[in-house]
């Protein structure tokens, strides 16, 4: 496989206004999947009238939400305005979600800025109407390193409830490696591990997820230009556990589509949003192109490769900034 992948959009504006003629959708637009009822808007999440269109009646019984954190896409902002911005689209999120629903945040903690925003955004949760339920922790395969402190390799899940929703226990239950051997106890005079004495190959996960693969450029389901993407199979866990076929989740910051796809995969519908019509376009197409090639994501390509190879101002851009050789990139993808 060669390379041809997309710079992060969320830092450079000229990238992002070259794309930008490539998106189908406009402010405010909402783009209908006549296949499987997935709706994606672009829409600002905080916009309660916008968010209604797209709903009409509907309400969700499960809403997974990756909203950006103060990084650049969104300039940094001073932590109240910050958490004032979250507190509307979570309101929204509650409107729009059933008597008896799930909500899943993640939500990034600054540890250089005494773990910001998530403290804060904890606090404000307790006046959202939501229950609190568990503080979940994925880890992450690599992390930014130092010489005095300990490597930051996670990243934060909250998990709440609105009513008495479902949570479906077999789910849970997953191919966690059996990392510790947990107690030991002698049976038949012999010392053996609570793992050893289980009956079952399977173990439910808890609120530490070791099994999940941060996404990265070696993986099928990379969507080079976006950033933090979240890998598929900790989606996948959320709406199995926390949803039934058929049933609405909602994701108000669609980004690399990863709600999207989930719910396709797992045969629900998917109400996805987003302020930029780029991400809202490339979470479209990334439907379209597991649909039609069965592959979650384009691993060193990127969605936008044919229009960039026909663009000349995208072609100028990407080899004047990042040493793009397109030479070699139209002759590796003529082959491919």
């Amino acid at each position: 496989m060669f390379n041809f992948p997309l710079p992060r959009i969320d830092s450079d504006d000229e990238l992002r206004s070259l794309l930008l003629p490539y998106s189908r959708l406009n402010a405010g637009e909402i783009w209908y999947d006549p296949l499987n009822k997935h709706k994606v808007g672009c829409i600002d999440a905080t916009d309660n009238a916008s968010i209604k269109k797209i709903f009409n009646d509907e309400k969700a019984v499960l809403a997974i939400h990756d909203p950006p954190y103060n990084f650049v896409a969104f300039e940094e902002r001073e932590i109240l305005t910050f958490i004032e911005w979250c507190r509307k689209w979570v309101k929204n999120s509650f409107d729009f979600s059933a008597e008896n629903s799930s909500l899943y945040v993640w939500l990034g903690a600054d540890q250089n800025k005494h773990f910001q925003p998530l403290p804060d955004f904890i606090i404000m949760m307790r006046e959202s109407g939501f229950k609190s339920r568990s503080f979940i922790s994925m880890r992450n395969q690599r992390g930014y390193g130092t010489q005095q402190n300990w490597m930051s390799i996670r990243q934060e899940l909250l998990y709440y409830i609105k009513g008495k929703p479902e949570f479906n226990i077999e789910a849970e239950y997953t191919d966690i490696p059996k990392i510790l051997n947990g107690y030991y106890k002698t049976v038949n005079g012999e010392e053996t591990d609570n793992f050893e004495r289980s009956k079952s190959k399977f173990i439910r996960a808890g609120n530490i997820w070791v099994d999940v693969q941060q996404v990265f450029y070696r993986m099928e389901e990379n969507v080079n230009g976006c950033y933090v993407q979240k890998p598929l199979k900790a989606i996948n866990r959320i709406i199995q556990s926390a949803s039934s076929k058929n049933d609405l989740v909602i994701d108000f910051f669609a980004h690399s589509g990863s709600t999207l796809l989930s719910s396709e995969i797992n045969e629900r519908r998917c109400y996805t949003t987003d302020i930029d019509p780029v991400y809202c376009e490339i979470a479209i197409r990334r439907l379209e192109n597991y649909r039609s090639s069965g592959k979650t994501g384009w691993q060193n390509l990127n969605p936008f490769a044919e229009e960039i190879l026909n663009d000349k101002k995208l072609r100028d851009h990407l080899s004047n900034k990042y040493d793009y050789n397109f030479e070699l990139i139209s002759s590796k993808t003529d082959a491919y």
